[in-house]
């Protein structure tokens, strides 16, 4: 493919791409596969002869598609939202063309520098001390990384994990950590190391930092705040408040890829002494040495992180910011919010179903009054019928349903399709415990 090959098929795929998100809304959300469905549709091996780009295409729709879970669709209601914009998409076609390596300032020095800056931007938006940003002479920063997990992260590093007991929000309180504290003293452990998660992935609960804050301080355990979800809310006012207390912190991350718009993967993190990590992964082999390493002036994000190389992520930050502006990206949040208490209302105003968690952001988890198998039959009916789909989690051991607005696309009429579909399948399931309860009888 040459260059005005590329330039042809380029815009075919860009017309490709739209007609999909413009009509993602009359694909079933849901694929209707067996596990190992792919094999048996492409060849064994690779072609020794070039395929058509027309070829591929057409694959695309006929054995790529019908495996895909649509996670722009809106009816998709699952996990949590995946950032999905154009903007975005067109910084991640410019990624791909400059290609550059980014583990270092002298490998590609717009890739370090915008990354600093970007990271700093968005800092300001969410409002964090000063501790947290870059600066011209700042201590601490920022920088993108991996999207991973703190359980993954403590098996990787051999660490005992331990699960502080919530309250009766689902949230972390000063008593619960200082009792684990001292049980592991008294065992011989040593705690060193604390996450407190704004926006839990079950039911989007809050940790309480500015009591949890205080005791890490003074036991000198290094505070880490994970927001993966609800972060992206901080950058409106009225939700700022839930981050009170990360003054505490040592670190704080969320992900701009689940709801600020950013395309998968951008999952942002600062620290207040990036020293902290830079001299513990920092390796410098003569051939990735430069002149300008010691001047104070940058960073090489590759003493940052465990891989070395890294992508020009910060490009699709920069394009959105811009593109929409904060107070777009406020009204964004700020939409998705009001949905999620229309749903709630719904399932208020309806005696069958109750709500089991409080509803903050964009989650309502909630289920049908009755068992757990009552609610087991009901997802399975949901997610079979394919028309949306849901997810589970359990609180206080009972299985409950998260209902998530997670579509760019997503709208009040769609929400109300979800809400009515769902009270049809639960009436439908309620008719039939009881035929089977009148048999039994």
């Amino acid at each position: 493919m040459n260059a005005s090959d590329f330039r042809r098929r380029g815009k075919e795929m860009v017309d490709y791409v739209a007609d999909y998100l413009e009509g993602i809304e009359g694909r079933q959300v849901y694929p209707d596969v067996q596990p190992g469905y792919l094999r048996p549709l492409i060849p064994a091996t690779a072609p020794q002869e070039p395929d058509t780009f027309e070829d591929i295409l057409q694959d695309v729709e006929k054995i790529i598609m019908p495996g895909v879970t649509h996670w722009h669709s809106p009816y998709f209601f699952a996990y949590f939202p995946t950032a999905s914009s154009y903007p975005a998409m067109l910084a991640d076609m410019l990624c791909g063309a400059i290609g550059c390596i980014g583990f270092s300032w002298a490998a590609s020095p717009a890739c370090t520098e915008l990354e600093t800056v970007m990271m700093d931007w968005l800092g300001k938006m969410l409002q964090l001390p000063e501790a947290f940003l870059a600066g011209e002479a700042g201590e601490g920063g920022g920088v993108i990384q991996a999207h991973s997990s703190v359980e993954r992260a403590g098996l990787i590093g051999g660490v005992k994990l331990k699960a502080i007991p919530s309250d009766g929000k689902f949230a972390m309180r000063a008593s619960a950590l200082q009792e684990a504290l001292e049980k592991d003293k008294a065992a011989g452990l040593i705690p060193f190391f604390v996450v407190a998660t704004l926006g839990t992935t079950s039911c989007c609960s809050f940790d309480n930092l500015l009591e949890v804050g205080p005791i890490c301080h003074e036991e000198d355990i290094w505070l880490h705040v994970d927001a993966a979800y609800a972060g992206s809310a901080f950058i409106c006012p009225e939700f700022r408040h839930l981050l009170n207390g990360v003054e505490f912190a040592d670190s704080f991350n969320f992900n701009p890829h689940k709801w600020l718009l950013v395309n998968f993967d951008c999952s942002a993190m600062w620290v207040k002494r990036r020293t902290d990590l830079t001299g513990a992964f920092k390796l410098d082999p003569v051939y990735l040495k430069h002149s300008h390493q010691d001047s104070g002036l940058i960073t090489d994000y590759r003493h940052w992180q465990l891989p070395l190389g890294r992508r020009f992520r910060s490009l699709k930050m920069w394009f959105v910011f811009r593109m929409y502006g904060v107070k777009g990206l406020q009204a964004y949040i700020r939409k998705h919010v009001q949905l999620s208490h229309e749903f709630e209302a719904f399932v208020l105003q309806d005696p069958r179903f109750e709500v089991c968690a409080e509803v903050t952001l964009g989650l309502v988890c909630f289920r049908l009054k009755g068992s757990d198998g009552l609610n087991e039959a009901l997802l399975e009916r949901i997610n079979s019928a394919r028309k949306i789909h849901l997810v589970p989690c359990r609180l206080r051991g009972q299985f409950v349903l998260r209902f998530a607005i997670c579509s760019r696309k997503v709208e009040s009429g769609h929400v109300r399709l979800a809400w009515e579909h769902i009270q049809g399948l639960a009436a439908e399931l309620l008719a039939a415990e009881e035929g089977k309860a009148e048999i039994k009888s």
